[in-house]
Order: C-alpha cells, then structure tokens, then sequence
C-alpha cells in the first residue's frame, strides 16, 4: 500500500526525517497486514495508521498535535476517536436492520393473529 499522504505532515510533527518516517509506515503496514490477513481491507488501513502515528510518536521528540481552541488536542487520539463514532454508526445500522429483517420474517412466518 501507498504511504499516506499525512506522513510527511507526521514526520514534522514528531520530530523525525521523512525517510524514518517512511520506514515506519512500512513496518506499520507489514504489522498489520499479519494481524488483519489482508492489505486492502478497511480495517488494515485503520490499524496501519494508528500503528504509523504510535510509532513516528515514540521515535520522535514530541506527540502529534495541532492547536486547538481551548487547548491541545492529540491527532492519535482523534484518529482512534472518529474510527470508534464511525464504527457505532455501522453497528447502529447492522442492529436497525437485524430488527427490520426480524419484524419482516415473523409477518411471513405464518403467525397471524386473528382480528
């Protein structure tokens, strides 16, 4: 897989080279290849970045941040942040349509009541 786009972004800010950078997307990408089983899945790409900012953040002198109104906030912790809203919106929409699927199987199922 491609770099991303945000890397040399990260490399700036922790502190390192472009190149360790880039050896650290790869070792990121290789891990999670093994722990996923694929390279191209939306979860691979979720855990490499994670993986990627982790270690460009212990290699380097100082945490990805950016200012914030109020305050600091941690790009690695928004990163992890939005793919759990993401991944609640997805469970919202399995469970709505388990319980559709379920209301819709018991009108076929031949259990009518008499009115």
């Amino acid at each position: 897989m491609k770099a991303p786009k945000i890397l040399p972004w990260i490399a700036h800010k922790t502190g390192i080279s472009e190149e360790l950078a880039l050896k650290l997307w790869r070792r990121a990408a290789g891990e999670a290849e093994l722990l996923t089983g694929s390279c191209d899945s939306p979860d691979y790409y979720r855990l490499a970045v994670e993986r990627f900012v982790d270690f460009a953040e212990s290699e380097g002198n100082r945490s990805v941040v950016r200012e914030a109104v109020g305050g600091r906030t941690c790009v690695s912790w928004m990163w992890r942040h939005q793919n759990r809203i993401s991944k609640l919106s997805m469970i919202t929409t399995q469970n709505l349509v388990r319980l559709w699927q379920a209301n819709l199987n018991s009108l076929f199922s031949g259990h009518h009541h008499a009115v």
